[in-house]
Protein backbone atom coordinates (compact mmCIF):
# COMPACT_ATOMS: atom_id res chain seq x y z
CA UNK A 1 0.00 0.00 0.00
CA UNK A 2 1.22 3.51 -0.82
CA UNK A 3 0.97 5.83 2.20
CA UNK A 4 1.48 9.57 1.91
CA UNK A 5 2.65 11.32 5.10
CA UNK A 6 1.97 15.04 5.48
CA UNK A 7 4.77 16.58 7.54
CA UNK A 8 8.47 15.85 8.04
CA UNK A 9 8.90 16.75 11.67
CA UNK A 10 9.26 14.18 14.42
CA UNK A 11 5.70 12.90 14.02
CA UNK A 12 5.94 12.54 10.25
CA UNK A 13 9.44 11.09 9.92
CA UNK A 14 8.89 8.50 12.66
CA UNK A 15 5.58 7.53 11.02
CA UNK A 16 7.41 7.14 7.70
CA UNK A 17 9.96 4.86 9.38
CA UNK A 18 7.35 2.61 10.99
CA UNK A 19 5.29 2.37 7.82
CA UNK A 20 8.36 1.53 5.72
CA UNK A 21 9.39 -1.10 8.27
CA UNK A 22 5.90 -2.57 7.88
CA UNK A 23 6.49 -2.91 4.14
CA UNK A 24 4.51 0.02 2.77
CA UNK A 25 5.52 2.35 -0.02
CA UNK A 26 5.95 5.74 1.68
CA UNK A 27 6.09 9.33 0.44
CA UNK A 28 6.56 12.29 2.80
CA UNK A 29 5.68 15.85 1.78
CA UNK A 30 6.71 18.95 3.71
CA UNK A 31 6.85 22.68 3.05
CA UNK A 32 10.35 22.94 4.56
CA UNK A 33 13.63 22.46 2.74
CA UNK A 34 14.51 19.40 4.85
CA UNK A 35 13.20 17.45 7.81
CA UNK A 36 12.64 19.16 11.18
CA UNK A 37 12.61 22.80 10.06
CA UNK A 38 9.82 23.95 12.40
CA UNK A 39 8.69 22.72 15.84
CA UNK A 40 11.25 19.88 15.88
CA UNK A 41 14.15 22.20 14.99
CA UNK A 42 15.40 23.39 18.39
CA UNK A 43 13.32 21.93 21.20
CA UNK A 44 14.46 21.27 24.76
CA UNK A 45 15.94 17.88 23.89
CA UNK A 46 14.34 16.06 26.82
CA UNK A 47 12.82 12.58 26.53
CA UNK A 48 10.99 12.61 29.81
CA UNK A 49 8.21 10.23 30.86
CA UNK A 50 9.03 11.42 34.38
CA UNK A 51 7.76 14.85 33.38
CA UNK A 52 4.54 13.63 31.79
CA UNK A 53 2.19 15.68 33.96
CA UNK A 54 -0.29 17.65 31.81
CA UNK A 55 0.02 21.41 31.52
CA UNK A 56 -3.69 21.65 32.31
CA UNK A 57 -3.73 21.60 36.12
CA UNK A 58 -5.45 23.56 38.91
CA UNK A 59 -2.50 26.02 39.22
CA UNK A 60 -2.26 27.08 35.58
CA UNK A 61 -5.34 29.36 35.28
CA UNK A 62 -3.86 31.61 37.99
CA UNK A 63 -0.50 31.69 36.22
CA UNK A 64 -2.18 32.69 32.95
CA UNK A 65 -4.11 35.43 34.73
CA UNK A 66 -0.92 36.82 36.31
CA UNK A 67 0.77 36.80 32.90
CA UNK A 68 -1.64 39.52 31.74
CA UNK A 69 0.19 41.89 34.06
CA UNK A 70 3.74 40.50 34.03
CA UNK A 71 5.96 38.92 31.35
CA UNK A 72 8.01 37.09 34.01
CA UNK A 73 5.74 34.05 33.80
CA UNK A 74 6.50 30.72 32.16
CA UNK A 75 2.87 30.41 31.10
CA UNK A 76 1.72 33.49 29.20
CA UNK A 77 -1.62 34.44 27.72
CA UNK A 78 -1.89 37.13 25.07
CA UNK A 79 -5.63 37.21 24.30
CA UNK A 80 -6.82 37.66 20.74
CA UNK A 81 -10.29 38.16 19.33
CA UNK A 82 -10.12 34.83 17.57
CA UNK A 83 -12.74 32.13 17.95
CA UNK A 84 -10.21 29.27 17.65
CA UNK A 85 -8.23 30.62 20.61
CA UNK A 86 -11.32 31.22 22.72
CA UNK A 87 -12.81 27.81 21.96
CA UNK A 88 -9.53 26.01 22.68
CA UNK A 89 -9.09 28.05 25.87
CA UNK A 90 -12.47 26.94 27.21
CA UNK A 91 -11.59 23.32 26.46
CA UNK A 92 -8.22 23.76 28.18
CA UNK A 93 -9.73 25.28 31.32
CA UNK A 94 -12.15 22.34 31.58
CA UNK A 95 -9.13 20.06 31.93
CA UNK A 96 -7.65 22.08 34.80
CA UNK A 97 -9.39 20.13 37.56
CA UNK A 98 -7.48 17.76 39.81
CA UNK A 99 -9.47 14.75 38.65
CA UNK A 100 -8.96 15.37 34.96
CA UNK A 101 -5.31 16.14 35.54
CA UNK A 102 -4.83 12.70 37.14
CA UNK A 103 -6.75 10.97 34.35
CA UNK A 104 -4.76 12.72 31.63
CA UNK A 105 -1.48 12.10 33.47
CA UNK A 106 -2.09 8.34 33.55
CA UNK A 107 -2.76 8.13 29.81
CA UNK A 108 0.09 10.50 28.98
CA UNK A 109 2.61 8.66 31.14
CA UNK A 110 1.66 5.28 29.64
CA UNK A 111 2.18 6.69 26.13
CA UNK A 112 5.50 8.32 27.06
CA UNK A 113 6.97 5.13 28.54
CA UNK A 114 5.85 3.12 25.52
CA UNK A 115 7.26 5.74 23.15
CA UNK A 116 10.62 5.80 24.93
CA UNK A 117 10.96 2.06 24.39
CA UNK A 118 10.06 2.56 20.73
CA UNK A 119 12.71 5.31 20.49
CA UNK A 120 15.39 2.93 21.74
CA UNK A 121 14.26 0.32 19.22
CA UNK A 122 14.34 2.79 16.31
CA UNK A 123 17.73 4.17 17.40
CA UNK A 124 19.26 0.70 17.42
CA UNK A 125 17.72 -0.49 14.15
CA UNK A 126 18.55 2.70 12.22
CA UNK A 127 21.99 3.16 13.84
CA UNK A 128 21.35 6.76 14.89
CA UNK A 129 23.72 9.07 16.80
CA UNK A 130 22.10 12.29 18.00
CA UNK A 131 24.05 13.34 21.13
CA UNK A 132 21.81 11.17 23.29
CA UNK A 133 22.42 10.98 27.02
CA UNK A 134 20.68 8.22 28.97
CA UNK A 135 21.87 9.10 32.47
CA UNK A 136 18.53 10.37 33.71
CA UNK A 137 17.21 13.90 34.22
CA UNK A 138 17.11 16.21 37.25
CA UNK A 139 14.09 18.29 38.24
CA UNK A 140 15.60 21.06 40.38
CA UNK A 141 14.07 23.15 43.16
CA UNK A 142 15.40 26.31 44.74
CA UNK A 143 13.97 25.89 48.24
CA UNK A 144 12.95 23.17 50.64
CA UNK A 145 9.33 24.28 50.28
CA UNK A 146 9.25 23.98 46.50
CA UNK A 147 11.17 20.69 46.70
CA UNK A 148 8.54 19.23 49.04
CA UNK A 149 5.80 20.43 46.70
CA UNK A 150 7.65 18.96 43.70
CA UNK A 151 8.04 15.59 45.39
CA UNK A 152 4.31 15.57 46.11
CA UNK A 153 3.48 16.43 42.49
CA UNK A 154 5.87 13.79 41.14
CA UNK A 155 4.11 11.19 43.28
CA UNK A 156 1.51 11.10 40.50
CA UNK A 157 3.97 9.54 38.04
CA UNK A 158 5.68 7.53 40.78
CA UNK A 159 2.36 5.86 41.53
CA UNK A 160 2.12 5.03 37.83
CA UNK A 161 5.46 3.21 37.93
CA UNK A 162 8.09 5.92 37.35
CA UNK A 163 11.25 5.49 39.40
CA UNK A 164 12.16 8.71 41.21
CA UNK A 165 14.80 9.59 43.78
CA UNK A 166 14.82 12.67 45.96
CA UNK A 167 18.35 14.11 46.10
CA UNK A 168 19.85 16.78 48.32
CA UNK A 169 22.27 19.26 46.82
CA UNK A 170 25.30 17.17 47.82
CA UNK A 171 23.86 14.12 46.03
CA UNK A 172 23.10 16.21 42.94
CA UNK A 173 26.74 17.35 42.81
CA UNK A 174 27.91 13.76 43.30
CA UNK A 175 25.77 12.71 40.33
CA UNK A 176 27.08 15.54 38.11
CA UNK A 177 29.90 17.74 39.46
CA UNK A 178 28.88 20.63 37.16
CA UNK A 179 26.10 21.36 39.64
CA UNK A 180 28.66 22.44 42.23
CA UNK A 181 28.25 25.95 40.78
CA UNK A 182 24.59 25.82 41.86
CA UNK A 183 25.27 25.21 45.56
CA UNK A 184 23.41 27.88 47.49
CA UNK A 185 21.04 28.43 44.58
CA UNK A 186 19.03 25.23 44.91
CA UNK A 187 17.86 22.93 47.68
CA UNK A 188 17.77 19.64 45.82
CA UNK A 189 16.12 17.72 43.03
CA UNK A 190 13.88 14.90 42.01
CA UNK A 191 15.96 12.54 39.87
CA UNK A 192 14.34 10.33 37.23
CA UNK A 193 17.10 7.87 36.29
CA UNK A 194 15.28 6.47 33.24
CA UNK A 195 14.66 9.85 31.55
CA UNK A 196 17.11 11.01 28.89
CA UNK A 197 17.99 13.70 26.35
CA UNK A 198 19.22 14.14 22.79
CA UNK A 199 19.06 16.38 19.74
CA UNK A 200 15.63 15.90 18.16
CA UNK A 201 16.58 17.67 14.91
CA UNK A 202 19.66 15.50 14.36
CA UNK A 203 17.56 12.42 15.13
CA UNK A 204 14.97 13.56 12.58
CA UNK A 205 17.52 14.27 9.85
CA UNK A 206 19.29 10.95 10.36
CA UNK A 207 16.05 8.98 10.50
CA UNK A 208 14.83 10.66 7.30
CA UNK A 209 18.03 9.53 5.61
CA UNK A 210 17.55 6.00 6.97
CA UNK A 211 14.01 6.03 5.54
CA UNK A 212 15.38 7.09 2.15
CA UNK A 213 17.93 4.27 2.24
CA UNK A 214 15.03 1.87 2.78
CA UNK A 215 13.08 3.27 -0.18
CA UNK A 216 10.91 6.07 1.23
CA UNK A 217 10.55 9.24 -0.88
CA UNK A 218 10.61 12.81 0.43
CA UNK A 219 9.21 15.85 -1.38
CA UNK A 220 10.48 19.03 0.29
CA UNK A 221 9.54 22.63 -0.53
CA UNK A 222 6.08 21.19 -1.16
CA UNK A 223 3.21 22.94 0.63
CA UNK A 224 -0.04 21.02 1.05
CA UNK A 225 -2.75 23.53 0.19
CA UNK A 226 -5.80 21.34 0.44
CA UNK A 227 -6.97 17.80 1.17
CA UNK A 228 -9.50 16.57 -1.41
CA UNK A 229 -12.10 14.13 -0.07
CA UNK A 230 -15.22 12.58 -1.61
CA UNK A 231 -17.19 12.18 1.62
CA UNK A 232 -15.84 8.80 2.66
CA UNK A 233 -12.21 8.80 1.57
CA UNK A 234 -9.38 11.16 0.76
CA UNK A 235 -8.82 11.30 -2.98
CA UNK A 236 -5.70 13.46 -3.28
CA UNK A 237 -3.71 16.38 -1.97
CA UNK A 238 -3.47 19.70 -3.75
CA UNK A 239 0.11 20.90 -3.27
CA UNK A 240 2.28 23.73 -4.49
CA UNK A 241 3.98 21.15 -6.73
CA UNK A 242 0.79 19.70 -8.17
CA UNK A 243 -1.73 17.08 -7.09
CA UNK A 244 -0.49 13.90 -5.41
CA UNK A 245 -2.42 10.80 -4.39
CA UNK A 246 -1.93 7.55 -2.51
CA UNK A 247 -3.89 4.65 -1.02
CA UNK A 248 -3.75 6.08 2.52
CA UNK A 249 -2.72 9.34 4.18
CA UNK A 250 -1.21 10.27 7.55
CA UNK A 251 -1.73 13.83 8.77
CA UNK A 252 1.34 14.74 10.85
CA UNK A 253 1.79 18.43 10.10
CA UNK A 254 1.74 19.95 13.59
CA UNK A 255 0.08 23.33 13.97
CA UNK A 256 -0.84 23.36 10.28
CA UNK A 257 -3.02 20.25 10.71
CA UNK A 258 -6.17 21.95 12.11
CA UNK A 259 -6.33 24.29 9.12
CA UNK A 260 -6.08 21.43 6.63
CA UNK A 261 -8.53 19.28 8.60
CA UNK A 262 -11.09 22.07 8.99
CA UNK A 263 -11.47 22.30 5.20
CA UNK A 264 -12.77 18.72 5.10
CA UNK A 265 -14.97 19.10 8.18
CA UNK A 266 -12.68 17.72 10.88
CA UNK A 267 -12.39 19.64 14.14
CA UNK A 268 -8.96 18.99 15.65
CA UNK A 269 -8.68 20.30 19.25
CA UNK A 270 -5.24 21.81 18.60
CA UNK A 271 -3.95 25.33 19.10
CA UNK A 272 -0.38 26.66 18.88
CA UNK A 273 1.50 27.31 22.12
CA UNK A 274 4.68 29.25 21.46
CA UNK A 275 7.98 28.23 23.00
CA UNK A 276 11.39 29.89 23.06
CA UNK A 277 14.82 28.27 23.01
CA UNK A 278 18.38 29.55 23.20
CA UNK A 279 21.44 27.47 22.32
CA UNK A 280 24.90 28.36 23.61
CA UNK A 281 28.38 27.06 22.73
CA UNK A 282 30.18 24.97 25.33
CA UNK A 283 33.97 25.04 25.40
CA UNK A 284 36.62 23.39 27.56
CA UNK A 285 36.58 26.28 30.06
CA UNK A 286 32.91 25.73 30.84
CA UNK A 287 31.30 23.48 33.42
CA UNK A 288 28.22 22.37 31.55
CA UNK A 289 25.96 19.70 33.05
CA UNK A 290 25.90 16.31 31.38
CA UNK A 291 22.66 15.41 33.17
CA UNK A 292 20.00 17.81 31.92
CA UNK A 293 16.61 18.56 33.34
CA UNK A 294 14.28 21.34 34.43
CA UNK A 295 14.63 24.26 36.81
CA UNK A 296 11.15 23.76 38.23
CA UNK A 297 10.99 27.06 40.10
CA UNK A 298 11.33 28.94 36.80
CA UNK A 299 10.08 26.16 34.46
CA UNK A 300 13.25 26.25 32.37
CA UNK A 301 14.31 23.06 30.58
CA UNK A 302 17.90 22.45 29.54
CA UNK A 303 20.05 19.76 27.95
CA UNK A 304 23.64 19.26 26.87
CA UNK A 305 23.84 18.45 23.16
CA UNK A 306 27.47 17.71 22.41
CA UNK A 307 29.33 21.03 22.40
CA UNK A 308 26.11 23.02 22.84
CA UNK A 309 23.77 23.77 25.70
CA UNK A 310 20.06 24.14 24.90
CA UNK A 311 17.89 26.22 27.27
CA UNK A 312 14.14 26.53 26.71
CA UNK A 313 11.17 28.05 28.47
CA UNK A 314 7.76 29.65 28.15
CA UNK A 315 4.35 28.49 27.02
CA UNK A 316 2.82 31.49 25.30
CA UNK A 317 -0.72 31.32 23.98
CA UNK A 318 -0.64 34.07 21.37
CA UNK A 319 -1.82 32.75 18.01
CA UNK A 320 0.34 31.72 15.08
CA UNK A 321 3.10 34.30 15.37
CA UNK A 322 6.62 32.81 15.42
CA UNK A 323 8.53 36.10 15.59
CA UNK A 324 10.74 36.97 18.56
CA UNK A 325 12.94 39.71 19.97
CA UNK A 326 16.15 39.16 21.95
CA UNK A 327 14.42 40.58 25.02
CA UNK A 328 11.87 37.74 24.87
CA UNK A 329 14.66 35.46 26.09
CA UNK A 330 15.85 37.74 28.90
CA UNK A 331 14.01 36.11 31.79
CA UNK A 332 14.96 32.58 30.69
CA UNK A 333 18.64 33.25 30.05
CA UNK A 334 19.12 35.40 33.14
CA UNK A 335 17.45 32.83 35.39
CA UNK A 336 19.47 29.93 34.04
CA UNK A 337 22.76 31.83 34.00
CA UNK A 338 22.15 32.67 37.66
CA UNK A 339 21.65 28.98 38.43
CA UNK A 340 24.66 27.76 36.42
CA UNK A 341 26.88 30.76 35.59
CA UNK A 342 29.78 28.71 34.15
CA UNK A 343 27.69 26.31 32.06
CA UNK A 344 28.23 27.91 28.63
CA UNK A 345 29.15 31.08 26.77
CA UNK A 346 25.97 33.03 27.40
CA UNK A 347 27.24 35.94 25.28
CA UNK A 348 26.81 33.92 22.06
CA UNK A 349 23.20 32.78 21.90
CA UNK A 350 21.35 31.26 18.98
CA UNK A 351 17.69 32.10 19.44
CA UNK A 352 14.68 30.19 18.15
CA UNK A 353 10.94 30.16 18.67
CA UNK A 354 8.37 27.62 17.53
CA UNK A 355 4.72 26.71 17.82
CA UNK A 356 3.84 23.55 19.72
CA UNK A 357 0.63 21.86 18.50
CA UNK A 358 -1.14 21.61 21.85
CA UNK A 359 -4.35 19.82 22.81
CA UNK A 360 -6.30 20.72 25.98
CA UNK A 361 -5.51 17.33 27.57
CA UNK A 362 -1.84 17.22 26.55
CA UNK A 363 -2.48 13.94 24.71
CA UNK A 364 -2.01 13.76 20.94
CA UNK A 365 -4.79 12.93 18.50
CA UNK A 366 -3.91 9.58 16.97
CA UNK A 367 -5.77 7.11 14.80
CA UNK A 368 -8.60 6.98 12.26
CA UNK A 369 -11.24 9.57 11.45
CA UNK A 370 -14.43 9.57 9.43
CA UNK A 371 -12.46 9.33 6.19
CA UNK A 372 -11.55 5.68 5.87
CA UNK A 373 -8.04 6.16 4.50
CA UNK A 374 -6.95 9.22 6.52
CA UNK A 375 -5.10 8.69 9.80
CA UNK A 376 -4.14 11.31 12.38
CA UNK A 377 -0.83 11.74 14.19
CA UNK A 378 -1.00 15.28 15.53
CA UNK A 379 -1.14 17.41 18.68
CA UNK A 380 2.00 16.22 20.49
CA UNK A 381 2.46 19.55 22.26
CA UNK A 382 5.53 20.01 24.46
CA UNK A 383 6.42 16.29 24.54
CA UNK A 384 6.65 15.58 20.83
CA UNK A 385 10.23 14.34 21.19
CA UNK A 386 9.16 11.98 23.96
CA UNK A 387 5.99 10.71 22.26
CA UNK A 388 6.82 10.62 18.55
CA UNK A 389 8.19 7.09 18.12
CA UNK A 390 5.29 5.68 20.12
CA UNK A 391 2.49 7.38 18.22
CA UNK A 392 4.19 6.46 14.93
CA UNK A 393 4.06 2.78 15.85
CA UNK A 394 0.45 3.10 16.99
CA UNK A 395 -0.51 4.63 13.63
CA UNK A 396 1.30 1.90 11.70
CA UNK A 397 -0.46 -0.79 13.76
CA UNK A 398 -3.86 0.82 13.18
CA UNK A 399 -3.28 1.13 9.42
CA UNK A 400 -2.33 -2.55 9.25
CA UNK A 401 -5.27 -3.62 11.41
CA UNK A 402 -3.12 -4.84 14.30
CA UNK A 403 -4.03 -4.51 17.96
CA UNK A 404 -2.10 -1.61 19.45
CA UNK A 405 0.34 -2.48 22.22
CA UNK A 406 -1.13 0.10 24.61
CA UNK A 407 -4.70 1.39 25.05
CA UNK A 408 -5.67 4.40 22.91
CA UNK A 409 -7.37 6.14 25.84
CA UNK A 410 -7.70 9.88 25.33
CA UNK A 411 -6.18 9.91 21.82
CA UNK A 412 -9.22 9.40 19.61
CA UNK A 413 -10.80 12.28 17.67
CA UNK A 414 -14.30 12.91 18.98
Amino acid sequence: MHVLVIGAGLAGVTAAWELREAGHEVTVVDRGSEAATETSFANAGLVCPGHALPWASPEVPGMLLRSLFSDNQSYRLKPRLEWQMMRWGVRFLRQCTHGRMLENAAAKYRLCRYAQNCLHDVTEKAGLNYDSQRGGLLYLYGSEATLRKGVEEMKVVEDLGQEIRVLGIEEVVELDPAYSQSVGRMAGAVYCPTDESGDARVFCLQLAEACRERGAAFQFDCTVERIVADGKRVVSLVTSNGDVSADAYVLASGVEAPWLARRIGLDLPIYPVKGYSATFPVESVHRSPVVGGVDEDHLIAFSRLGDRLRVTSTAEIAGYDTSYRPEDFGYTVESFATLMPAAADFSRPEYWSCLRPMTPTGLPVVGPCRYGNLYLNVGHGHLGWTMACGTARLVADIIDGRQTEIPMQGMALH
